[in-house]
């Protein structure tokens, strides 16, 4: 029910308290889960702050000794736990807190479960798809390095970068890498490096431990940060056998930090090998191939219209001139064959031909209409004959003799 106040009409804040302590008396006892972010003991009592696993809020826990000590495993800061608790409001405080009834270690079983599902439902959004990998640069100007302070980690991907590349550049930022604050300490730092436009690559790396000490970096908020990042990021956490979900969602993942430093700075003893390799074959091949042409120009140098242009115009002039010689022997012969034939055609035609026996004393006597006159009975009387010799001609017209003939 509402409570109905107004300017005029205002209520103590005794009342409001009261009224509040009522309302979340009414909540009964609850099962709360969470990390223990700081613990403290004083006198018979155990203060607790209880971290959310996920969301950056926490919430007091006041126990006795008694329940505090009966967990087993004893629950140390960093731990997750499952506090069967009645949440009470201090109406003299104004305070709100939970008052521990029993509180129960999550066994790593539970943890790897609960790492598991997570890990499914990240997965179904895409966040560990391999298309949104994006490939590191192969010589990275500046490396962000998260990673705990003054750590081994530290050390082992400094040292193994500028000994694969001295000139490497190093952007470290120091966080906590163990605990409640662990996941928003990477973040803050993640973001920050991210921001810098002269950092390239980003590795976060670990040393190993349990799979407690590593829970920070199957944080969701840590996991969406890093699949968020412009700027590649390597994950080198723990050792091989260890797999936070922050290796899923990373570009790339590092079996050790010694591991991705390997992965992300190349060795320049290898590259100054790889180089000179590249340069030898290169050489060769330029050899070779000039090799190959110069053994190519000798052997068309050495043909014999190259070696003796003029000896093949020459031989080419030679086989000139013999065609010509044929050429002309074979037309002579074709002319003199043919004028042996005119002659004999012609011998022929003068031999049969009328005017040739004109010439002996013949004569050819025609008619009118040319027509040869073959005998006398072809002939009338009075008719206008022709008699033709051989180099003129004569008009003549038959008359008729006594005996009947004509002359």
């Amino acid at each position: 029910m509402a409570l109905e106040t107004s300017a005029e009409s205002p209520v103590p804040v005794r009342t409001v308290l009261q009224l509040v302590g009522g309302w979340i008396g009414r909540l009964g006892r609850v099962w709360v889960e969470g990390q223990i972010a700081e613990c403290s003991k004083r006198g018979a009592a155990v203060f607790l702050t209880l971290r959310d696993p996920v969301a950056a809020v926490s919430v007091q826990v006041i126990c006795t000794r008694q329940v505090f000590e009966a967990a087993s495993p004893a629950p140390v800061t960093g731990a997750r736990v499952v506090v069967f608790a009645k949440p009470e409001f201090n109406a003299t405080r104004g305070s709100f807190a939970l008052t521990g009834l029993e509180i129960r270690a999550v066994g790593v079983g539970e943890l790897l479960a609960r790492l598991d599902r997570l890990r499914r439902a990240l997965a179904a959004e895409g966040l560990f798809d391999p298309q949104r990998k994006r490939a590191l640069p192969f010589l990275p100007g500046v490396i962000g390095l998260i990673c705990g302070r003054e750590s081994a980690a530290e050390r082992d991907v400094v040292r193994n970068a500028e000994h694969r590349w001295p000139a490497v550049k190093f952007r470290i930022e120091q966080t906590a890498v163990q605990g409640p604050y662990a996941a928003g300490d990477v973040i803050a730092a993640l973001r920050r490096l991210d921001e810098d436009p002269d950092v390239d690559v980003i590795i976060i790396a670990r040393g190993g431990g349990s799979v407690e000490d590593l829970l920070p970096f199957s944080d969701e908020d840590l996991i969406r940060a890093v699949a968020a990042c412009r700027t590649p990021v390597v994950s080198a956490i723990g050792h091989e056998q260890d797999t936070p979900l922050l290796d899923y969602v990373a570009d790339l993942r590092a079996s050790t930090p010694t591991d991705a430093a390997k992965r992300v700075v190349p060795d320049v003893t290898e590259e100054f090998a790889l180089v000179t390799q590249l340069r030898d074959r290169a050489r060769r091949s330029v050899l070779g191939w000039l090799d190959r042409e110069r053994a190519w120009l000798d052997a068309v140098r050495s043909r014999p219209a190259l070696a003796d242009p003029v000896r093949e115009i020459e031989r080419q002039a030679e086989q000139v001139d013999a065609l010509a010689r044929r050429a002309r022997q074979s037309l002579d012969g074709s002319l003199a064959r043919a004028s042996d034939d005119i002659a004999h055609t012609r011998a022929r035609l003068l031999a049969l031909s009328p005017a040739a026996t004109l010439r002996r004393g013949y004569a050819i006597v025609q008619r009118a209409d040319s027509a040869v006159v073959r005998a006398v009975a072809q002939v009338s009387p009075g008719e206008l004959l022709t008699v033709r010799f051989a180099e003129d001609q004569l008009a003549v017209r038959a008359v008729a003799t006594g005996d009947g003939d004509h002359e």
